[in-house]
């Protein structure tokens, strides 16, 4: 799983941004996170749906 995410946040993140501290480069992976990782891309344990939409059709 974690190599599954570091294959996914280093092109989309990390390599397009220069960081000059490393806290900067902590709290900007954190927004990606919580702002995209997790709800928004999709998951292929989730059957290629996203988390959020997951949940939404889950509690249904």
């Amino acid at each position: 799983m974690a190599e599954t995410f570091f294959k996914a946040i280093e092109p989309e993140l990390v390599w397009r941004t220069v960081f000059y501290a490393r806290n900067e480069a902590g709290q900007a992976i954190a927004r990606c996170i919580d702002a995209f990782y997790n709800p928004v891309r999709r998951h292929c344990g989730l059957d290629h749906i996203s988390p959020a939409q997951f949940e939404r059709t889950a509690s249904c």
